[in-house]
């Protein structure tokens, strides 16, 4: 689901069930044209839309975090402090997705971070399940 599909009633009856939020990163740093900017956008949502696909009815798009740069200390910081917000939501599980290959590690706040290896790569929807079922059967055993 996504957050904007959610009513304040819809939160209290279903927020339970609703364990792991998608927080969308599009990484731009605010020198790109329109035209960049839609691509980079769009390049993100090629990498959500998968999950939100296969885990609907168990996830929630939170709103997409745009303008962030991965190499510096206080965005991740900020963003890591996002995460941490997102937990005290009720989410068990916060995954970072971006369409962007230049990070060079996760928030550390992060249960995972999805992304492309390089500049090019297309989602594997099949991969990007097995990531996140994987975080899930982690969280199982940790009980």
């Amino acid at each position: 689901m996504k957050f904007s599909e959610l009513s304040s009633n819809q939160w209290f009856d279903l927020s339970p069930y609703l364990d792991t939020c998608f927080l969308p990163v599009s990484g731009l740093s605010g020198n790109e044209p329109p035209h960049e900017s839609a691509e980079r956008i769009a390049e993100t949502g090629n990498w959500l839309q998968p999950l939100e696909t296969a885990f609907r009815g168990r996830t929630v798009t939170m709103p997409a975090y745009h303008y962030f740069d991965a190499a510096s200390h206080a965005e991740v910081d900020r963003l890591n402090d996002i995460c941490i917000r997102m937990r005290g939501l009720g989410f068990k599980y916060v995954v970072v997705v971006s369409g962007q290959a230049d990070w060079a590690k996760a928030p550390s706040e992060a249960d995972l971070l999805v992304k492309p290896e390089k500049v090019g790569d297309i989602p594997n929807a099949e991969a990007l399940r097995q990531s996140i079922t994987s975080i899930w059967k982690q969280g199982e055993k940790a009980r």
